[in-house]
């Protein structure tokens, strides 16, 4: 698998790295979705829009920043690997853990110390604001091992092993179930069981991929005494992470606003947001795995110096998400009522669910080039100008929809609508931008490549 990454065909090497990467997200994306349909069903609606809405929000924030940060580390990784620089390589591994071990401790304190201040800011419903501050401070104390797991994983999948993530996250996943139902359902521990749970879940993956990382044969080894920050490795991670980390962070800055207005309207309208974003939350991890796919063909390609085999990928990845996309968006809206159903039993918060359901739902694949173009170029190094792209065309233009468009049609309807809109202007800046080919040129000439002067390929070299 990790030598067809940069040679033979294209597709098979991409479905063979994203399944499971799919499967790995869909049981990390588990861990959230258990949390809310137990507390959902035994603890009530006020639990349920607890443990999403604002909480998960204020997590998505704080952790966002490190995961993108990280990515840097992994472009950098598959790149050397690529390139068969193995000592580059381990030196990047080390800094890549002293990351972790820096910014896990630095975020655990802000969360535990931030929890109820954010909330508030955010407009935290009352009735729920107790529950939420548990949450939150209980899941910022398992920050270290979150990020740990995170960046090993990176690790594994850049030089293409991209089971064993899996493999640990079902397991952790299956520990977070049981003791899901132990603290909940047995001992009644609330909110505060669930979020205990997770916590306990996280540092079994990060048992895991520690051991995985330990073995001393292979070319990523992680010896203890080793970690520590080389400033060069620091500062290309940084230059790739940064603009990713605050990509992500963008997005939740967006949503924190979207979020604080939801909860203008009501817990019960909370509770039916929480509920479709549990949903939603599989098409994201379908999106999200065809993106960490490409980056990943992406950059070692790129270390290889075979670019055109790297432009082919593009093509291939794009026509697989759109295909996943458009048959995740018409399950959605055929079987959203029953798939609601899993978080609450509350008649007002299925209707709400199913309208915003058929609001967004239809409208994913306006989404896809955003996640294809820009996970294409950072995993080239260019990571800056995507960035710029997502923010204003995302996260800016949902902001001023709020700030100009919602007060003039005050309704969660109207909310609902930025979505599709920022998305759709956005994947047209992307195309543009990927089509034009001098970021791609750059890229080549900084790599000792040769600059080649046609954009696009010709069309016998652009097939799959």
């Amino acid at each position: 698998m990790r030598s067809q990454i940069t040679e033979g065909p294209i597709w098979k090497p991409l479905l063979a790295f994203f399944f499971p990467i799919l499967l790995g997200t869909f049981f990390q994306q588990l861990y959230n979705t258990v949390d809310a349909v137990i507390v959902g069903n035994f603890v009530g609606t006020r639990a349920l829009a607890a443990v999403g809405g604002s909480s998960a929000l204020i997590i998505n924030f704080l952790i966002n920043m490190f995961v993108g940060v990280a990515s840097g580390a992994t472009v950098i990784i598959a790149q050397q690997y690529g390139a068969k620089e193995l000592t580059e390589l381990r030196r990047t591994v080390h800094t890549a853990a002293a990351l972790s071990l820096a910014a896990g401790a630095g975020i655990t304190v802000l969360g535990i110390v931030l929890a109820e201040p954010a909330l508030a800011l955010l407009g935290t419903p009352e009735d729920i604001m107790e529950y939420s501050v548990t949450y939150l401070r209980v899941y910022f104390a398992g920050t270290l091992a979150s990020f740990t797991y995170n960046v090993g994983s990176g690790i594994l999948r850049a030089v293409g092993d991209s089971r064993r993530p899996l493999y640990f996250l079902i397991a952790a996943c299956m520990v977070n179930i049981v003791l899901d139902l132990l603290f909940v359902v047995v001992l009644d521990l609330e909110v505060f069981g669930v979020a205990v749970a997770t916590v306990l879940a996280q540092v079994a993956a990060a048992a895991l991929v520690l051991a995985a990382l330990t073995r001393p044969e292979a070319p990523y080894y992680l010896h203890f005494p080793e970690i520590r920050f080389h400033r060069d490795i620091l500062k290309r991670v940084l230059m790739i992470g940064i603009p990713a980390g605050i990509q992500s962070d963008m997005y939740t800055i967006s949503n924190m606003l979207i979020q604080s207005q939801i909860n203008a309207f009501g817990t019960g309208v909370v509770a039916a947001w929480t509920a479709f974003g549990k949903m939603d939350g599989f098409y994201w991890m379908t999106c999200g795995a065809f993106g960490v796919a490409i980056t990943t063909f992406v950059s070692q390609n790129f270390g290889a110096k075979k670019y055109d085999r790297l432009r082919r990928s593009v093509k291939v990845c794009l026509a697989m998400t759109m295909g996943a996309t458009i048959a995740i968006s018409a399950l959605f809206c055929a079987c959203g009522p029953w798939l609601l159903r899993m978080f609450t039993q509350d008649l007002d918060v299925l209707a709400l669910g199913q309208r915003i359901v058929w609001f967004i739902c239809p409208f994913y694949a306006s989404f896809v080039c955003i996640e294809i173009l820009s996970g294409t170029c950072r995993g080239t190094g260019d990571s800056l100008k995507p960035t710029l792209i997502t923010c204003g065309g995302v996260c800016a233009l949902r902001v001023l929809w709020v700030i100009l468009v919602l007060p003039c049609f005050y309704s969660v309807d109207t909310i609902l609508v930025s979505y599709p809109v920022s998305w759709t202007i956005t994947s047209l800046l992307f195309i543009v931008y990927y089509l034009r080919g001098n970021w791609l040129r750059r890229r080549i000439a900084k790599n000792g490549g040769e600059p080649e002067k046609s954009w696009p390929p010709p069309a016998d070299k652009a097939g799959a």
